[in-house]
């Protein structure tokens, strides 16, 4: 082989780092804002946009560069090498080796690649082990997005309960102001006590105390949303919610069908159970230590030097030499660093089993919570119905009793005031069990409905 031949070799590798260039366009994704914010959209747009649900993506690209990486573990490696070099006084030619006593100019320049043939299955092992991580870290990105679901539901339930309750106080200040407005006139006639007006008064303010503290709590529900969304701060929100009746009926599913179908869906079980996977490979790969380590190399080099009188080009011609070489490796004494490697990974296989065990009990916590509280909801709210509507009748009776004045002032506002009371625990019974019951469905695979 002439060093034209490899010079042309050389040439083109060691320029080659310097010629690839990447051009990374980047671009602000644009927000697609839909036209109705109902519960759908707002879930859609909440995982598409969501900080913790994006960062979960990123772990995941990382987690893929990792695993292609150590895929390309079994490539060869190589490396150019290029030296220039001044010796004054006695010396070895590092080009020719002989032994001279004069200043010298070398040129050296070379190229080694190198592969590991045999190492123990570690770099087959570190492979797979990427890939489950991998894979874990794609569940977990599920897991991040199941939880966004769950938060963006449960903020947009509990503001659609407090756009009820903003409907209830504006009623109930619409009949306080009707009361006000007859018992005034009833005191201008003389025909009730000046404390029967100051009651009513009071209770006049104190509805629209209400109306004011219900729209506020209604405020700070949206803002909730909005950060759930991660809606920039010029950009509206009003929620388009459905109409949900007083006749709304759910089959609640048996708890340990539902637990059963939890296991074999929720992102975080699978994830655990990757994490063993992954502890085994790190059992196999703390042993791969003990077992030898076989790597083939070769290399080319040539190189100029002073103390030659040939031409620099026939210098690199003559000088050119190639090399081929096995090593083996075999671990004798590594100050136990092996055994402290195995212990570890046995520690983890059993963490990695402790968390398993640990993911499943939550799971059914999980389960179980949102069934005995569909359940206890469910009943609350077949009570709190029958308590409203009876409250309601009690209340309507009294109007009617203290507009011919057979009530007095303090009987009708405890009556007005049950049946608000009774309103609110009936609103909040109705969602707690729609809450729930859409917990208990989405555990098991089920979409989100209203």
């Amino acid at each position: 082989m002439k060093f034209s031949v490899f010079k042309h070799l050389f040439l083109a590798i060691m320029i080659l780092p310097f010629g690839i260039s990447a051009s990374v366009a980047q671009t602000d994704s644009v927000k697609q804002v839909p036209a109705v914010w109902n519960l759908e959209n707002s879930i859609d747009y909440a995982i598409t946009n969501n900080i913790t649900v994006k960062q979960a993506v990123l772990d995941k690209d990382n987690s893929e560069i990792n695993y292609n990486q150590a895929k390309n573990n079994w490539l060869p490696s190589l490396s150019g090498s290029a030296s220039e070099s001044l010796t004054r006084g006695t010396s070895i030619d590092p080009i020719t080796s002989d032994f001279v006593s004069q200043q010298i100019y070398s040129t050296s320049l070379g190229l080694n690649a190198s592969m590991t043939l045999y190492s123990g299955n570690k770099i087959r092992n570190q492979a797979k082990q990427y890939g489950l991580l991998l894979e874990q870290n794609e569940l977990y990105v599920t897991e991040s997005k199941n939880s966004i679901i769950l938060e963006v539901t449960q903020a947009y339930l509990q503001a659609l309960y407090y756009k009820e309750g903003i409907e209830i106080a504006e009623n109930n200040l619409k009949a306080s102001e009707e009361q006000y407005e007859q018992t005034e006139a009833l005191f201008d006639a003389g025909t009730v006590a000046a404390k029967d007006l100051a009651d009513i008064r009071s209770q006049y303010a104190s509805d629209q105390y209400s109306l004011v503290a219900a729209r506020n709590s209604y405020a700070q529900q949206i803002l909730t949303l909005r950060q759930l969304l991660e809606l920039d701060p010029e950009q509206e929100y009003e929620p388009d919610f459905p109409e949900i009746g007083d006749d709304i009926e759910v089959i609640i599913p048996d708890k340990i069908t539902a637990y059963q179908n939890a296991l074999g869906f929720l992102p975080e079980i699978k994830a655990s159970q990757l994490s063993m996977s992954t502890a085994e490979l790190d059992m196999n790969i703390a042993k791969a230590g003990y077992l030898p380590t076989l790597s083939l190399g070769a290399g080319l080099s040539t190189g100029y030097t002073s103390t030659q009188e040939y031409t620099f080009t026939d210098q690199l011609d003559n000088n050119f030499n190639q090399r081929v070489s096995l090593s083996l490796s075999i671990p004798i004494f590594s100050k136990f660093q092996n055994k402290s490697n195995v212990q570890s990974a046995k520690i983890s296989m059993e963490s990695a089993n402790l968390d398993r065990i640990a993911a499943k009990k939550e799971v059914y916590r999980k389960i179980e919570n949102a069934y005995q509280s569909a359940i206890s909801a469910q009943g609350e709210m077949e009570a709190a119905l029958v308590q409203m509507e009876a409250a309601q009748v009690s209340f309507e009776l009294a109007q009617e009793q203290y507009e011919v004045g057979l009530l007095n002032t303090t009987d009708l506002l405890i009556d007005q005031n049950e049946y608000l009371t009774a309103q609110q625990k009936y609103v909040q019974t109705k969602y707690t069990k729609i809450l729930y019951y859409q917990l208990l469905q989405f555990y098991q695979g089920e979409p989100i409905k209203l």
